[in-house]
């Protein structure tokens, strides 16, 4: 059973232990190269701040069994076992304060929180992790590997790889024997964006070779924005949707928002062919062995 520690900062924390090195924290046992540098990281972790939930996704999938500080009010609702952990703050702003109260034999960030990387790597060794659309599953299997190599779980994380490696052949099999184009879409309330090639959801694209029902779209964090002409002029074979209401919890739904003439003569309306995905593994912890595993299911079943 993974534990987890509640979230109540005990005690107060010198100015001081902001500016200095935690000697015995970082001279580690386990050295973990990272674009930021490198993390010396004892070999019996005990305590990991965790930032980035696509690595919580993983570290659960994994059964480590760690003492966890996390952002807690940006937890998945899958995760949600752990939405009662330690608060090591907010998503874009740690607190620094109860990081240092807390004890952390490592930390773990990704982009939100690069501007802290060299203040929390003051306070613990700190890994940064990446997941780049041109290197994706290269960033996926790198940060696999080390989250299993801090926490001892190496052999695992080395079967979850060669697992997803053979179930990604299988899907290009698939999609390359196809001629239905995709369109990716995100709808956040009324507001609809397109994501392609070397997007954040680009993976259907570029690892999965789903073919492109629009070639020109724009890479951009947040998709370009579209509307239901742009939507029947590409008329997409396939429509793959992530909902962000899912996560947000208010506006209308997809389904709601797609339920327009102009999108009910595509091809993809007319055959079926319109994919919700799981929001939470798409939009909030992809990187992490469990939503990767769904990300890919899906995308299997689209095809079958």
């Amino acid at each position: 059973m993974k534990k987890i520690i509640l979230g109540t900062i005990l005690g107060l924390t010198s100015i001081g232990l902001f500016g200095c090195e935690n000697q015995n924290k970082t001279d580690g046992d386990i050295v973990i190269s990272h674009v930021k540098g490198e993390a010396h990281v004892t070999s019996n972790v005990e305590k990991a701040v965790v930032f980035d939930m696509g690595v919580l996704d993983t570290i659960d999938e994994l059964n480590v069994n760690v003492e966890l500080a996390l952002p807690v009010s940006s937890v998945p609702e899958y995760l949600s076992e752990y939405q009662n952990a330690y608060n090591a703050g907010g998503i874009k702003e740690p607190d620094m304060e109860a990081i240092v109260n807390f004890g952390a034999d490592v930390i773990f960030i990704s982009g939100r929180q690069e501007s802290y990387y060299e203040e929390l790597n003051k306070i613990a060794p700190t890994i940064y992790v990446e997941l780049n659309a041109s290197t994706y599953m290269e960033d996926f299997s790198k940060n696999t590997l080390n989250i299993g190599k801090v926490f001892n779980k190496e052999e695992e994380a080395k079967n979850f790889i060669n697992k997803y490696d053979n179930k990604i052949a299988e899907i290009k099999t698939l999609t390359n024997a196809s001629n239905e184009k995709g369109l990716i879409l995100l709808t956040n309330d009324k507001s609809i964006s397109a994501y392609g090639s070397g997007s954040r959801f680009g993976i259907i694209h570029d690892v999965l070779e789903v073919k492109r029902a629009d070639e020109t779209i724009e890479v951009s964090t947040h998709g370009q924005k579209v509307n239901y002409e742009y939507i029947s002029q590409v008329n997409p074979d396939m429509l793959f949707v992530v909902d962000r209401t899912k996560i947000t919890g208010t506006g209308d739904d997809a389904l709601t928002v797609l339920d327009n003439d102009l999108v009910k003569k595509t091809n993809a309306y007319l055959n079926n062919k319109i994919f919700l995905l799981d929001a939470e593994m798409w939009y909030l912890s992809a990187g992490g062995v469990k939503s990767l595993g769904v990300m890919l299911d899906e995308i299997h079943s689209a095809f079958k």
